[in-house]
């Protein structure tokens, strides 16, 4: 039954893999369960109230949401879309959300806008307008969007680990090596033991290579910190620990199981912020939001798509409009669930590298993050360092389909280029699509070829430029 439901053999896969694919995806992705109340249950909206509407924060609350939402939506991903990608809390946009429309409302409003965005891109895939935009996309863009994600998903992998860091100070380039240019500290050893694990098990062909790197790796992380009482690396805001633990401290939890509190979900207001702010600002908010999860989620899809190799020779994949849809009801879930907007997560790649073909990897993902809202002690074992080397092996992975691209066509090789290159190094994955549709237009027009642009790709780079040119627009509306 599974079998023919979720096509596992027709993908060329097998219930086993696609059981460990499910599981990878979760280990390198559950620290949003940790990290999401940090970034929005730490903030405070324009009343002074924490999120919840309470005094003091409730990070607990938080966290069960962020994993039941995460689950839910996972799991509808994987029946309904057929297809090895999960689904949680979007980073990046949930700063945007707690730092740039919480400050200037309460917690409710700015989730009721969260909840308007995707209520909007929703249409936007009934009417088919989104899957339209997918497919008029060339086909060698989307392989450059597929090699941009992975070295953004590589140099995740880095900082997240502490191999890269922010130069402290005032230094000559923005990153350097370890910290100040060392490497230094017991995590990054766990590091480099789960990354050179992976890569032998990789070459020997061993099934669940990346799986078995991430479990191996952190419990020798368990033992190292029993051993040494290594700490984390963030002690206070204004000291850190350069040689400990990135996010999560590897030990024995005393209580595996907790009660999850879903206190926060169907808190917001889905017209309040229009009482708040004026009527232009909250569409402009609305449509960073739109544009960010537009395109965010093109590019996650598209990098899947290549890597598990589930696309055509025109960039187009199964269940294309099914998967878009889902992942835009992830973010009115996200909203109405008060944890921000939900996105498709490109971490999903690493499962598709442990062998993940089909949407019973999403199911067992999603099933993961619902046991989390009990379990959430025994997820915050796991730290950073353990996980981090699966993201930098996918991120080789889908490196290897640059060969797709045709460098001696400049109307492709500089758009291609400016895509790979802005991903990671703006980390954000909307401004390298951005700048490669931009740059591809321009091309083809002063080339002459403007009728090999689809017109969809010339509207979205009017968008796009809206976009980039934000912060003068608001500046001349006032």
């Amino acid at each position: 039954m599974l079998d023919t439901y979720f096509k596992i053999t027709q993908r060329g896969s097998t219930v086993a893999r696609e059981v460990r694919g499910g599981f990878v995806t979760f280990f390198t992705m559950a620290y949003i369960v940790a990290l999401n109340p940090l970034i929005i249950g730490l903030a405070k909206d324009a009343d002074g109230k924490f999120l919840g509407g309470g005094d003091a924060p409730n990070l607990a609350m938080v966290a069960a949401a962020t994993a039941l939402i995460a689950g839910v939506l996972t799991i509808l991903m994987g029946v309904v879309g057929n297809y090895p990608l999960a689904l949680a809390t979007g980073l990046g946009l949930n700063t945007f959300v707690a730092v740039g429309i919480a400050s200037k409302m309460s917690w409710a409003d700015a989730m009721g806008l969260v909840v308007l965005e995707g209520l909007i891109i929703t249409v936007l895939v009934l009417t088919g307008f989104r899957t339209a935009v997918f497919r008029a996309v060339p086909a060698q863009l989307k392989i450059a969007i597929s090699v941009g994600i992975g070295l953004f998903i590589a140099l995740i992998g880095l900082v997240d680990a502490g191999f890269v860091r922010k130069t402290p100070g005032t230094g000559p380039v923005p990153v350097t090596l370890g910290y100040d240019g060392t490497l230094v500290g017991w995590p990054i050893v766990i590091f480099a033991l789960g990354l050179f694990l992976t890569i032998a098990l990789m070459v020997k062909k061993v099934k669940g290579a990346l799986l078995i790197g991430i479990a191996v790796a952190t419990v020798a992380a368990i033992a190292v910190e029993s051993a040494f009482k290594i700490g984390p690396n963030f002690i206070a805001p204004d000291k850190v620990n350069p040689k400990g633990w990135g996010l999560n401290v590897p030990s024995v939890p005393s209580d595996i199981i907790s009660t999850p509190d879903f206190g926060l979900l169907g808190h917001f207001s889905l017209f309040g912020s229009f009482s708040r702010i004026s009527a232009v600002t909250a569409i402009l908010i609305v449509f960073t939001l739109l544009l960010s999860d537009f395109f965010d989620t093109v590019g996650t899809v598209t990098a899947i798509g290549h890597e598990s190799g589930l696309i055509d020779s025109q960039g187009n994949i199964p269940n294309n409009d099914r998967i878009l849809l889902v992942d835009s009801l992830a973010a009115v879930a996200g909203g109405a669930g008060s944890i921000s907007s939900n996105t498709s997560y490109i971490e999903s790649a690493s499962g598709v590298g442990e062998g993940a073909r089909t949407g019973l990897a999403s199911v067992v993902t999603g099933v993961l993050f619902l046991l989390t809202t009990f379990l959430a002690p025994l997820v915050a074992v796991i730290p950073y360092e353990a996980a981090t080397p699966a993201l930098v092996i996918v991120g080789f992975l889908m490196m290897t389909q640059i060969k797709g691209i045709d460098w001696a066509d400049y109307g492709i090789a500089i758009p291609a280029f400016l895509t790979i290159i802005l991903m990671p190094f703006t980390y954000n994955i909307s401004v390298g699509i951005g700048a490669g549709f931009v740059s591809h237009v321009v091309i083809r027009l002063v080339q002459g070829r403007r009728k090999e642009v689809h017109p969809l790709l010339i509207f979205v780079s009017v968008l796009f430029m809206v976009y980039f040119l934000s912060s003068p627009i608001n500046t001349w509306i006032g």
